[in-house]
């Protein structure tokens, strides 16, 4: 059974720090591209960082130079550092795993910035 399962989410004030985790399991983690979406209210859901399976990393321009995406294959985890928080940075944010052949999403874990 595959499973993604987001963690980290919290209410932060503005210029706070976050790290969300995603736990995966139920595929073979290594070689799917792993990506961080967000999705604010009324509006669409939106990638932030995406993190291939060689280790390339894309992210979007809002939060480039803040938000650090990594993964640890050896745990089947992912990661997003998320620094200098900005109340345009609420949302819900969700794991996300593709491969040409499939694709998986988390459930998704909250992330509120304060102003």
């Amino acid at each position: 059974q595959v499973k993604l399962v987001e963690s980290g989410g919290a209410l932060v004030q503005t210029g706070g720090s976050l790290r969300l985790s995603c736990a995966a399991s139920g595929f073979i983690f290594e070689i799917y591209d792993m990506a961080w979406y967000r999705q604010a209210p009324g509006k669409q859901r939106e990638l932030v960082a995406r993190i291939e399976d060689d280790g390339t990393t894309t992210y979007a321009d809002d939060v480039q130079g803040r938000f650090i995406v990594s993964r640890d294959n050896a745990k089947n985890m992912q990661y997003l550092q998320m620094n200098s928080l900005k109340p345009e940075d609420t949302g819900v944010y969700y794991c996300n795993a593709w491969n040409p052949a499939k694709e998986y999403w988390g459930q998704g874990t909250q992330v509120t910035v304060s102003s």
